[in-house]
């Protein structure tokens, strides 16, 4: 808000509130109601020179002046009691295996907030004594992250030592990192390497796009492990391998090839995967994965097909060469199962 400011209460404010009335004056700032409820608790607001309450009614003819800003409380992730599936754990690093529909860790906003619960910050807080301080108090131990939707192996660092020594290896490429991609069509070629810049998308704030230049540079390689023809359309199976890890890269980088990652809607997946016209009905089972609709043969899948299914990295103490691998989890392997069935 800047500077502070001065309202002056007319007749047609009489009998509001105080919060209401401040709200309105201020929302052009873009500031809610529940910062000015804050400004108000913290004494950043006088009416007529002395203290305030937000409940308090106006009756018309008041001075109201806002002094300054709202202090914010310090930004921490806080310990929550969420179920852990750790893969490998020693005294310098833990290797986790995310759920999709779990953020990796909060985003700037009050801590208290719904969408900064049921991380996997939160869950590792509680689960281990002591992290990397590294990332700050939002993110400790967190060296590299996977998207919210997207499943598979993480590796965490429990010091500061550590986090660096994973940190070099990671800006040097040499963690080995594999995923597995349901994508919609056939690909032309059996194996092939995207090496297309990466950057946020200037009208969808939530895309990234491979289409402006000055981009940040993104490589990623993959190979066709299984080509599937069903009543619900052709879909390539494939393992991609990463040496950058830029938000969203691969979902943006197979969509770029007109092939979007099954689920992915926010990169042109269909919502739902549904019977092409000429072709052999589905029979969606109970084992069929998503949300099935037996009449019509209809599948959706709630999250992306992409799941981080293998990794590798030199131990940050020892340098010993540890690999992890991680099966599909059961939705995205029963979805599989499914649409092999149906052939």
């Amino acid at each position: 808000m800047g500077t502070p400011k001065t309202f002056l209460a007319g007749p047609e404010d009489a009998g509001r509130r105080l919060d209401q009335f401040l709200a309105a004056r201020l929302q052009s700032e873009g500031v809610s109601r529940a910062r000015v409820q804050q400004l108000i608790a913290q004494g950043q607001v006088r009416v007529n020179g002395g203290k305030a309450r937000a409940a308090s009614r106006l009756r018309g003819g008041e001075q109201v002046a806002v002094l300054g800003e709202a202090q914010r409380p310090p930004l921490r992730a806080l310990p929550e009691d969420i179920p852990l599936e750790i893969v490998y754990e020693d005294d310098a690093v833990v290797v986790v295996n995310k759920p999709a529909g779990m953020m990796v860790h909060a985003g700037a906003g009050p801590t208290e907030s719904a969408r900064n619960r049921g991380t996997l910050v939160n869950a590792l807080l509680h689960r281990f004594a002591g992290l990397s301080r590294v990332g700050g108090p939002l993110r400790p131990g967190i060296v590299h992250r996977l998207d919210k939707q997207t499943s598979g192996l993480l590796v965490v660092a429990k010091d500061d030592a550590a986090h660096h020594a994973l940190a070099r290896q990671f800006a040097e490429r040499a963690v080995k990192k594999s995923y597995l991609a349901l994508v919609h069509g056939w690909m032309k070629t059996e194996r092939g390497t995207i090496s297309s810049p990466i950057q946020r998308d200037r009208v969808r704030r939530t895309r990234m796009t491979t289409r402006r230049a000055g981009g940040r540079e993104a490589v990623s390689h993959w190979q066709v492990r299984e080509r599937l023809e069903s009543p619900l359309g052709r879909f390539s199976l494939l393992e991609v391998r990463i040496d950058t890890g830029r938000t969203h890269q691969i979902r943006v980088h197979l969509a770029s090839l007109g092939h979007p990652v099954v689920g992915d809607t926010l990169y042109g997946a269909p919502r739902v995967l549904k019977n092409v016209p000429g072709r052999k009905k589905t029979v969606a089972g109970p084992k069929m994965a998503g949300n099935v609709q037996p009449a019509s043969g209809a599948v959706s899948l709630d999250r992306n097909f992409l799941h981080a299914w293998a990794l590798e990295f030199a131990h940050p103490r020892s340098g010993r060469k540890l690999r992890f691998e991680q099966p599909l989890p059961p939705e995205l392997a029963a979805l599989l199962r499914g649409l092999r069935r149906s052939r």
